[in-house]
C-alpha cells in the first residue's frame, strides 16, 4: 500500500504567527503540533494538514511549490486578495505580465502564492485551494504519481499533475527549465505509511520508485527525510 499525504509542512521563523495568517486566508482551525509548532485543520476535502514548524535558517530563493487559490467570480478574486493583504500578504514579482489575470502575493515570511482569476477550467471543482503548483520534472511527476497512488490528469509538453482519487487541490509540475535549488524550500510533504504499514519498508519503496535518503542535519529522529529525483526533500512518518 502507498504513503498518505499527512500534511504540507512549511518551516517557519514563526509559526504561530504564520498559522494565522493561513488560518485567517483559509478559514481552518488551528492545533497544536507534537514537533514545537502549529497545524492547521482542514474545513473542506482538502486531504492534508499544514504544519509550521520552527527553523533559523534564511529562505533561499523562491519556493518550489506554492497555492494556487482559486477564485469563484471578480469580486470574490478581490476579496481574497483583500483579506490576505490585511493578515500580512504583500504583492510581489516572479516575472508575471501586467495582463495576467491572476495575483502574486507573498505571506508575511515570503512564501509565494497566487490568487487564481475565476473561470480556470483546470483547477475547476479542485476546491478553495486549487492545487500545489510546482517547479519541476514530469520524472518528479510520475514519482509523485507512483508514490501517493494519485492518478495523473495531466501529461503533455513534460507538464504534468496528480490528484487524489478522493478529489481536492491538483498537484502540478511545470516541466522545464528547472529554477537551479539554492537551498532547503520551506514547504516540503510528510508522508504517512498507512496503519499497520512499516516505515522502512514505505522508505525502501521509494527509493525503487527514484528517492534518495538526504541528512539535513536533522540528527536522530523519528522521521526519515528524503528528496525526490529534483532533489525536492520529504519527510516519511511512522505510521498514524
Amino acid at each position: 500500500m502507498t504513503s498518505h499525504l499527512h500534511a504540507l509542512s512549511f518551516d517557519a521563523h514563526d509559526p504561530f504567527r504564520l498559522a494565522r495568517f493561513w488560518a485567517g486566508v483559509l478559514g481552518w482551525e488551528t492545533a497544536d503540533d507534537p514537533h514545537d509548532g502549529i497545524a492547521l485543520l482542514p474545513s473542506d476535502d482538502t486531504g492534508f494538514l499544514l504544519r509550521f514548524l520552527p527553523t533559523r535558517e534564511q529562505k533561499a530563493g523562491q519556493n518550489h511549490m506554492h497555492f494556487d487559490l482559486t477564485s469563484t467570480s471578480l469580486e470574490d478574486q478581490q476579496q481574497t486578495v483583500a483579506r490576505a493583504l490585511e493578515l500580512g500578504a504583500r504583492h510581489i514579482d516572479v516575472g508575471q505580465r501586467p495582463e495576467d489575470p491572476h495575483v502574486v502575493l507573498a505571506d508575511p515570511e515570503g512564501n509565494e502564492f497566487c490568487v487564481i482569476e475565476p473561470g480556470n477550467k483546470f483547477l475547476a471543482d479542485c476546491g478553495f485551494i486549487g492545487a500545489l503548483s510546482g517547479d519541476g520534472s514530469q520524472e518528479t511527476g510520475y514519482f509523485w504519481s507512483e508514490a501517493l497512488g494519485w492518478p495523473l490528469v495531466w501529461d503533455q509538453d513534460q507538464e504534468t499533475a496528480i490528484r487524489s482519487p478522493h478529489g481536492g487541490p491538483k498537484i502540478t509540475w511545470g516541466g522545464p527549465p528547472l529554477t537551479p535549488k539554492t537551498g532547503k524550500h520551506r514547504p516540503h510533504f510528510d508522508l504517512a505509511p498507512p496503519a499497520g504499514g512499516d516505515q522502512q519498508a514505505e522508505v525502501d519503496r521509494l527509493i525503487a520508485l527514484g528517492a534518495t535518503r538526504v541528512d539535513i542535519g536533522q540528527g536522530d529522529v523519528s522521521w526519515v527525510v528524503m528528496a525526490d529525483p529534483d532533489g525536492h526533500e520529504f519527510c516519511v512518518l511512522t505510521p498514524r
